[in-house]
C-alpha cells in the first residue's frame, strides 16, 4: 500500500506541473524561466523522493555511501542508467556479504 501511495504521489508531483500550464494557458509559453522550471520539476521531485532512501538502503551508512559513490562516478563517466544501477546494487550486495 505504501508503495502504491508513493508511486501516485510521484506521478502527481511530476505530472501536475506539466499538465496545468497546458490546460490553463492557451498561448505559447515564451518565458525561458517557466520553460526550464517545467522541464526540471520531474527530475527534482524524483531526486528529492529517492535520495533519502539511497542513504538508508542498508543498516550501515558507509555501505550506502559506497553504492552512492559508485553511482555518482559512473554517472559522471556518462554510463547508461542500467549500468549505474546494476553496479551500485552489486557493490552494496558484495559489501553486505563481506560485513
Amino acid at each position: 500500500m505504501y508503495v502504491a501511495i508513493s508511486i501516485l504521489l510521484i506521478f502527481l508531483a511530476s505530472f501536475l506541473p506539466r499538465m496545468l500550464p497546458i490546460t490553463f494557458i492557451k498561448r505559447k509559453i515564451k518565458s525561458q524561466f517557466v520553460k526550464s522550471f517545467l522541464f526540471y520539476v520531474p527530475y527534482a521531485v524524483l531526486a528529492s523522493i529517492t535520495f533519502p532512501y539511497i542513504l538508508y538502503v542498508s543498516d550501515n551508512i558507509y555501505i550506502s555511501l559506497a553504492g552512492l559513490s559508485i553511482a555518482i562516478v559512473l554517472s559522471l563517466l556518462n554510463q547508461k542508467m542500467v549500468v549505474v544501477a546494476l553496479a551500485s546494487v552489486i557493490v552494496i550486495y558484495v559489501l553486505l556479504l563481506l560485513v
